[in-house]
Parts: structure tokens; sequence; C-alpha cells
């Protein structure tokens, strides 16, 4: 591996064997940028029978399609849902034709077809509260999707069957990959995305380098500022974290989990959480991580990860005491805005973590 390397893009063949190295990379061109506004799509939730008053602000939805017995098959889901009108069902007075506007959640079918024999679908909130249930599902003048963001990956020496196919040696058809942000050892840092090669030409940056040009989403331009903060290694100064703000603490934790070490200390133990910079709810999983692991440390990015953390490999399992300093910064800034979909609160966290059995003083 070379010291020029600063990306490595790995995958697969359509054989799905093990993963494979494909290309080592100076530079990645065009790879920061602020994501494009989600496409909001309307859809008919025809013939609905709903629970009560179904409320203009939505918020999260769960579609599930039923099967011949009424049992749920699987579940669809679309954010930040809006009714936008309602009217008598033409087939069926007693029900209601509703048209909604919506974000399809990502990585997930783009629409939920209807399977004879299925009875139709069920639709729940954000807690699974059952809102009614429809008979059919149609979206409305599909939007036109954005064009694909496109990368340049410059000075790529290349490996294993991506070499093959662009040197017209044959071989497989490439199928899964991503890139991987490299550290300056060569280690992972992080991941990039998942990109999918549209294009190569040789690299004036050398003789058997290419330039690569994929499609993929952009990475958040503060992870440009992030990552150097890693590429030495695992930092050693605590709360570097504390300058960014939801987005870039979110994207802390990535590198964070990649490079936690060492064995688990005996549980009953005491660690100190620095509360001065806990103003969100990422910014929470990042002085936990590092009030159990020391600086850049992992312990857990939602309350499920640090379920998982607890039972072993993360440096701590349950129970252990927790001292959180300067607590009140969290109790004025975690989960008091009215949302929809709102982070937890700090009682919330609180509860949480006793619940498991963490032992919290507030100091």
């Amino acid at each position: 591996m070379t010291a020029e390397a600063r990306y490595a893009l790995r995958g697969e063949d359509e054989d799905h064997e093990e993963e494979q190295l494909w290309a080592l990379c100076e530079e990645a061109e065009n790879l920061f940028a602020d994501p494009p506004e989600p496409l909001r799509r309307r859809y008919e939730l025809l013939g609905c029978a709903v629970e009560g008053e179904l409320p203009a602000a939505l918020g999260f939805l769960a579609v599930k399609p039923l099967g011949k017995d009424g049992e749920a098959l699987w579940e669809w889901y679309l954010e930040d849902a809006r009714v936008l009108t309602t009217r008598p069902c033409a087939r069926d007075l007693s029900r209601l034709d509703v048209t909604v506007e919506a974000v399809r959640s990502d990585h997930q079918p783009v629409y939920p077809q209807r399977v004879p024999p299925s009875v139709g679908f069920s639709l729940s909130d954000i807690d699974d509260r059952l809102l009614g249930h429809f008979r059919d599902l149609a979206e409305v003048l599909p939007v036109e999707e954005p064009q694909p963001h496109a990368v340049r990956l410059l000075g790529c020496s290349l490996h294993g069957p991506l070499r093959d196919v662009v040197e017209g040696l044959g071989g497989r058809r490439l199928a899964y990959r991503h890139l991987d942000v490299l550290d300056a050892a060569g280690g992972l840092l992080t991941e990039a995305g998942h990109p999918h090669l549209v294009d190569w030409q040789p690299s004036p940056r050398g003789p058997g380098l290419y330039d690569l040009t994929v499609h993929m989403d952009p990475q958040p331009p503060v992870a440009a500022d992030i990552w150097p903060l890693w590429r030495g290694g695992r930092p050693s100064v605590p709360n570097l974290w504390a300058r960014f703000g939801p987005t870039g603490r979110a994207l802390w934790l990535e590198p964070a989990l990649y490079h936690r070490r060492g064995p688990d200390r005996p549980s009953g133990g005491t660690y100190h959480l620095d509360g001065r910079h806990v103003t969100d709810y990422e910014g929470f999983f990042c002085a936990l991580g590092e009030a159990v692991n020391g600086p850049g440390g992992y312990f857990g990015r939602c309350l499920n990860g640090v379920s998982d953390a607890l039972g072993g490999g993360f440096g701590s399992d349950g129970p252990f005491t927790l001292v959180w300093h300067d607590h009140e910064t969290a109790r004025h800034c975690l989960g008091v805005q009215p949302l929809t979909l709102r982070p937890d609160s700090f009682s919330e966290l609180l509860a949480f973590l006793r619940e498991k059995r963490i032992e919290v003083v507030l100091a």
C-alpha cells in the first residue's frame, strides 16, 4: 500500500466471493457537497378506513402490505408526511381517498406493490400506532429524479477484477462496492460511501494509473474537517468533536467506531462524562464514548448501540457508575423541541441508562 493512497475501493464480484481490493486512489475530487433536498412525493391512499381523526401532520409513516389473512408481509416507510386532501372514495362512500405528500425513506423499494391476493395495506405512525387501513396505493406524478452526483477518484492503481475489466482482460461482473478513507498508515479511517463506476481514463499522475468516475452520494463538507483529525490515528485530545454541529458529531462517531481498541475493563468502575458540550443528541454519544474510552472513544452512536456496547467488546460492560458533570447543559438542550420525531430528552436518556444498570451521578 503506497503512502500516497488516501482512499481504497473495495468490493465483490457477481459471485459474492470474499471482499477484494479493487483500487488505491490518491484523491477524490468533488466528494464533498451539501446533500440535495429530499424529494417530496405525492401518494394516493385509496379506500382508507381511518382509526379516529387523521391528523394533517402525520410525520413518520409505516406502510405494511397485508397478506390474504391480514398479516403484515413487510414494511415500507415515508417520512415527514402531510395530508394534502381527503375526499370520499368513489368506490365506497364509507371510506376516504387521502392524498399525502412525503419523503420516501432511503434504501427500500421504490414502490410497495400490492400482490394478489393481498387485502390492502395498514398505516402506522412512529410509535407503531395503527392509523387505519387502505386498499391500494398510487404515486401521483412521479417527480424527476436528480442527476447522480459524480466523483472522480484520481491516481488509482487498479487491482483484482477491476483491473481485469478496465484493461480488457475479461473478468466477472462487478457487484457490491464501497469506498474507504485511509489513515496515514494505510488503515481504515472510515467509510465514504458506495460508488457506482461509470467511466475510467488513464491518469496524468503516472504510468499505469487511472482516473475513475463514479456516481455516489456526496459526503457533507464538514467531513473534510473531521477526517484530517483522525488521519494520524485516534486523537489524544478530548472534546475535538465539540466544535462541530450535529452532522459533524454524527460523522465523528464513525471513525471512533473503527478505532476502538483494548480489552474490556472489569465492570463496577466509575467513568466521568464531561457534559459541557452535550448540547444535542449526537454530542451525548461523543461524550459518553470519551467518558468510557478516552479521547476519540466510542460507546455507541444511538441507544441500541449503547445496549450493544454494554454486551462487551467496547471497553467496559455493565454495570458501572457514570458521573455526569455539567449535566444542566443537556437538561436544557436535549429533546425539548415539540417535534413529531424528536431525539430523546435528558430525562429519557437518564431512564435508559438506569434501565441498563448504569448508576448515574449528576454532578
